[in-house]
């Protein structure tokens, strides 16, 4: 499972997901831009540094089952414009792989052409750009569309989890018998 984040990443956002992933007995692995570690953000407080286990560039789409797209502004909007982020986003979705995005993280699948005719939520900032973008954004805890889970904020991540958690059993079940 590829999470990917750089610094500005919304801690509970990216730290809660991924525990319940790696409790589950998953193998999420932590891509950033670069090697080293990441800086993560509550709000607007630096947070706890996390270590990006491998730089994206390094990375291939079809070595991973799923997709973690965590939030915070700063981490959104830096992702959003990386070409290797927009390939790896458009990769999962068009091989139809379970993919979950939280909070600013939406901006990342807008960027990538990804939206136009889905269903999903955000933070309610960028509601906005999703329907600029032409998704269709619903104000709820949690989305699912397809093969893709759309939150919120943190106060939603019990329900992304539980919902990740479903979507990626599912779809990740469908891809290794395509």
């Amino acid at each position: 499972m590829a999470v990917i984040a750089t610094d500005g990443v919304e801690e509970p956002e990216i730290v809660e997901p991924v525990r319940a992933l790696r409790e589950a007995g998953a193998q999420p692995e932590i891509l950033s831009l670069e090697n080293g570690e990441i800086q993560c953000f509550n709000h607007l407080d630096k947070g706890r540094r996390l270590k990006a286990e491998r730089p994206l560039r390094d990375a291939r789409p079809d070595e991973y089952e799923a997709l973690l797209l965590p939030g915070g502004a700063l981490n959104a909007d830096r992702l959003r414009v990386e070409t290797d982020v927009q390939r790896f986003a458009q990769s999962f979705d068009r091989q139809r792989k379970p993919l979950a995005a939280i909070c600013h993280a939406p901006w990342i699948l807008i960027s990538s052409c990804l939206v136009k005719g889905r269903k999903l939520t955000s933070y309610y900032t960028i509601e906005d750009d999703i329907r600029n973008a032409g998704g269709h954004w619903v104000d709820r805890e949690v989305v699912t569309d397809f093969n893709w889970v759309t939150s919120r904020k943190p106060a939603d991540i019990p329900a992304f989890i539980r919902e990740m958690f479903l979507t990626f059993a599912e779809f990740s079940n469908k891809t290794r018998t395509a």
